[in-house]
């Protein structure tokens, strides 16, 4: 029996993708052939073929009104053709494989050699990680253009107050403050958005977005400072999308069907995801925001380098998260009181994490891909201002070996900061606080990020394997 494959889709994809699908099932089956249709509709890919089936078919049509690659089909009879013929003129398609009235596709040997090595890492790829690697490919310019815009304001236009490291009003170092700011409130979104996309195809894409806002504001679950992070925009993501492709298995009528990926799976899927993320996950995260707080208020008294371990840690675990932020406004909070030397080991933590992501990229290029290594220059930058986050996209790739460098240098960054009593007179980390002349024991400041930024990039890069052999 000849076993032919198929494709349809159009601009809008939406009705003619289906119809075009339906009709050349049926035309298949008058035939006495077997088929297969890939619709590639505004739900996304369906029916996605494996590398497995594209080599035993006979020959593949094409039934589209948008351009769709054919590099994956060096060598089979090819009949391309738009939708409406799909629609119309089914039987005709097939009998032009059945007959081998169709031309033979050939294209680039080696283009067609990559495509089915990619096709091949695809099938055999663990999906968590091929889902989260979608969003953090996404999630990584917002970071970048965010942090150095960040970097460039704070360091050219900013002066050192009380308040921490502030940008006058009215000037353009104001204005790309915000810029920077604006594209780092992105990153989270964009990461879950991506992740869900990946799960789901276009009808994840919303939903994930939207749970990833909520995750970055705290505010819809009754804690504005408790927003759940990157960490949180990782869940959301996973969550959004698994619940769209969840949507998107039910049986509905066909008259239902066009509307299922334009109006009705992000509808269904957003709301559940912002239930779920604010009844659900929000609320006990803004509990446990509530309880470190009260936590670290109480140990003032307890021995300063248990405490310098607890800081470190706790700003380097998701850098700009939750436990992050709760180290950052209780050492803010000791500088209001007068007691500086708690931001001094804070300070030094807040920077380690990106310099020493960057400086790990500098050291074994092997490690890291050609984007993360441009990554680790930018992490760099944004190290010398105190940026956390420039090492997210490093963390949220590889969270289960990059966290724990990450936090082992910033626990040995702030533990030498408080042993020689550093100070820090600004809410506000990095080298640039002490350009500013906020640092009390400015040498050992540096001593201690020098030492935190190389321990971190020596673990990391100890821990991860080349990229070569995965």
């Amino acid at each position: 029996m000849k076993k032919v494959l198929a494709i349809t889709a159009c601009p809008n994809g939406i009705a003619h993708t289906y119809m075009a699908a339906e009709n050349l099932q049926k035309a298949a089956e008058e035939a006495g052939i077997e088929i297969k249709v890939e619709t590639q509709g505004s739900i996304g890919v369906e029916n996605e073929f494996t590398q497995k089936e594209i080599e035993e078919a006979d020959g593949i049509i094409i039934a589209a009104d948008k351009s769709v690659d054919k590099s994956r089909f060096n060598n089979l009879l090819l009949v391309e053709t738009g939708v409406q013929e799909g629609i119309h003129k089914a039987d005709e398609l097939i009998n032009q494989i059945i007959n081998e009235e169709a031309d033979v596709y050939q294209t680039n040997t080696g283009e067609t050699k990559e495509h089915k090595e990619k096709m091949k890492d695809k099938e055999t790829q663990n999906p968590f990680y091929r889902h989260l690697m979608n969003g953090v490919s996404y999630m990584i310019p917002f970071v970048v253009v965010g942090g150095l815009l960040i970097a460039l304001s704070l360091s050219l236009g900013g002066t050192a107050t009380e308040e921490g490291i502030q940008v006058a009003d009215d000037t353009v170092w104001a204005t790309l403050l915000a810029v920077g700011e604006a594209s780092f409130g992105f990153m989270v979104p964009i990461l879950a958005g991506f992740i869900a996309m990946s799960i789901a195809d276009r009808p994840g894409l919303a939903p994930g977005m939207i749970g990833g806002y909520i995750a970055a504001n705290g505010g819809f679950y009754g804690s504005p400072e408790a927003e759940a992070g990157f960490l949180g925009g990782i869940a959301a993501g996973f969550l959004a999308g698994y619940i769209a492709k969840w949507i998107k298995s039910w049986k509905v009528p066909s008259v239902v069907q066009p509307v299922m990926p334009i109006l009705v799976i992000p509808l269904l899927a957003s709301i559940i995801v912002a239930l779920i993320f604010i009844f659900v996950i929000g609320s006990p995260i803004a509990f446990i925001f509530s309880g470190l707080t009260e936590w670290l208020a109480g140990m003032e008294g307890a021995s300063s380098i248990v405490l310098a371990i607890i800081l470190g840690a706790m700003i380097a675990f998701d850098m700009g998260g939750p436990v992050n932020k709760v180290a950052f406004f209780f050492g803010a909070a000791m500088v209001a009181e007068g007691n500086i030397e708690i931001m001094g080991p804070i300070a030094v933590a807040i920077c380690i994490p990106p310099l020493g992501m960057g400086l790990a990229t500098l050291l074994n290029k092997r490690k890291y891909e050609k984007p993360e290594q441009e990554g680790g220059k930018a992490a760099l930058a944004m190290g010398l201002v105190g940026i956390t986050e420039g090492a997210i996209p490093f963390a949220a790739k590889d969270p289960l070996r990059v966290i724990p460098s990450l936090m082992t240098g910033a626990i040995v960054g702030s533990v030498i900061a408080m042993m020689f009593s550093v100070g820090n007179n600004v809410p506000h980390g990095g080298p640039v606080v002490a350009a500013f002349g906020a640092i009390n024991g400015v040498i050992m400041y540096f001593v201690a990020i020098i030492i935190g930024t190389i321990v971190t990039a020596l673990m990391v890069n100890l821990l991860k394997k080349d990229i070569t052999t995965g």
